[in-house]
């Protein structure tokens, strides 16, 4: 079943069982799709890649998000619980990314291969990890794991 479809049938199912907080994620994301088709210079189809992408947009601000509501304390806990099940909400959706060992692993083979000996060269070899391994890797962590690589 595509994504769209399965978010289209979470979203009944919730409204049917008055789940208003997993309804209101669904409404985002679907919302976040909906403008990804409108925007302008978009030609293509909504496939299960696009709304993989925006779904992990839409997780990378809410992370983003979520660090700014701990700041707060008391006063933002409520509002970071929320977060924190809409998070939940989008890791059912997105492939498991790689643990610690594998990213290493990786980086380690894609500095050999590019020649890359140098921390001026880091944002080269993101770029060539997130060409190959978009959705299984944070960009912030392929950099810290290379730079600590070339470090020693």
């Amino acid at each position: 079943m595509a994504l769209e479809q399965q978010l289209n049938d979470t979203l009944t199912k919730a409204m049917k069982e008055k789940d208003a907080p997993t309804a209101d994620v669904v409404r985002m994301i679907k919302s976040k799709i909906g403008e990804r088709r409108t925007a302008k210079g978009f030609t293509g189809t909504v496939d299960d890649a696009l709304v993989l992408d925006v779904i992990g947009a839409y997780r990378k601000q809410l992370q983003k998000a979520l660090v700014e509501f701990e700041k707060v304390g008391e006063r933002g806990a409520a509002h970071a619980a929320q977060l924190r099940f809409e998070l939940e909400f989008c890791e059912r959706y997105l492939p498991k990314g790689m643990d610690e060992m594998a990213l290493r692993a990786l980086v380690r083979e894609r500095l050999d291969t590019l020649k890359i000996a140098d921390a001026k060269q880091v944002g080269r070899l993101i770029g060539d990890v997130m060409k190959t391994h978009k959705g299984q890797v944070d960009a912030a962590e392929v950099k810290r794991v290379a730079e600590e690589m070339l470090k020693g």
